[in-house]
């Protein structure tokens, strides 16, 4: 009997990744020497307890602590495409964290995810768009199953951008600022995060349509998949367009549906908890060539994980030790 091939993929969120003394965002947050340590031997803990091929990373400011880290792991190639951005003043606060991505197997290419110009055309942001996080493309080949074009992304957050400017001397607790908030803030969160889906989206189908590659589309998407803003990233082809041509190598689909384990849960497992209430923000989305079950698989099987045990979802405040997401894998034989 033939010895299958392991291959893994994975994505971790490792909430605000500055090494002492930097801060993140403001100059009273930072990790003391302790903090530092507990937070380094988790991060590594858990790269071991995965073991993968192939991660993704949100979250990042300090990129040379985090290639070192992965280095010692085994994950030899290492690439950021950004670099965040320190206070004007205070030169130690940084702001902006970066996507980075670590493997075990070489880079292809590997590049900072530029938009396609007619499309944002077609989308009449031709001007102003540019990613809240800039996304990283890359291209690894692995032994026994091929090319895989890998996008790593953390999209837009829930957060609202405050309107207080836009209503003159409004105060915070104004109950006209608090409404818009709610609706218009949110609003704009959506677009901001559906846009950015949908300029991956595009690349990402063009390129497999282009290239005949499977596809990995990762990270932290910051909704659920099957919220407004992002359901469209999985929708299959509407049953007309197969009659002359068939689209099956062309598509995203949430790789959770593809794995051979989905019977162990009675639904997909959270990877982050906000008061109590569990939601599915992670994911990989994958190419058909991921999916066992096909007609003429690449794959033997697929096996999907979510590294929860250090979340606590009675926990109300972030314990920077550790991380606020789950991270979560998936783990492929050919």
């Amino acid at each position: 009997m033939t010895d299958l091939t392991r291959y893994c993929f994975a994505s971790l969120n490792l909430l605000n990744f500055a090494s002492p003394p930097f801060s993140f965002y403001q100059l009273h947050e930072h990790y003391n020497e302790t903090q530092w340590q507990s937070k380094t031997q988790f991060i590594t803990g858990l790269i071991e307890h995965i073991n993968p091929t192939f991660i993704v990373f949100q979250e990042v400011f300090s990129i040379d602590a985090l290639k070192n880290l992965c280095g010692d792991l085994g994950l030899s190639y290492f690439a950021t495409v950004d670099a965040p951005k320190a206070d004007a003043v205070f030169s130690n606060v940084l702001f902006n964290p970066v996507v980075a991505i670590a493997s075990k197997v070489p880079f292809g290419q590997v590049s900072a995810f530029e938009p396609c110009p007619e499309l944002l055309e077609y989308l009449n942001n031709q001007h102003q768009f540019r990613f809240n996080r800039t996304p990283i493309k890359c291209t690894i080949e692995l032994a026994g199953f091929g090319l895989i074009t890998c996008y790593a992304v953390h999209f837009k957050s829930q957060r609202v951008h405050s309107m207080a400017h836009m209503l003159g001397d409004s105060q915070q607790d104004d109950p006209l600022l608090t409404l818009l908030h709610k609706t218009v803030g949110t609003m704009q969160s959506q677009i901001s995060r559906s846009l950015e889906a949908s300029i991956i989206y595009y690349d990402a189908l063009k390129t497999q349509r282009e290239q005949n590659c499977a596809t990995l589309v990762m990270g932290d998407f910051n909704d659920n998949l099957c919220s407004p803003a992002l359901s469209f990233m999985t929708r299959s082809f509407p049953p007309q367009v197969n009659i002359h041509e068939r689209f099956d190598s062309v598509g995203l689909f949430d790789s959770f549906t593809f794995a051979d384990n989905t019977h162990q849960f009675e639904q997909k497992p959270a990877s982050h908890y906000y008061q109590g209430q569990g939601n599915v923000l992670d994911y990989i989305l994958a190419s058909q060539q991921f999916n066992p079950n096909s007609s003429n698989p690449l794959i033997k099987s697929l096996t999907y994980h979510n590294f929860d045990a250090h979340l606590d979802p009675k926990r109300d405040e972030e314990d920077i030790r550790y991380s606020d997401h789950a991270a979560i894998a998936i783990e492929i034989k050919v």
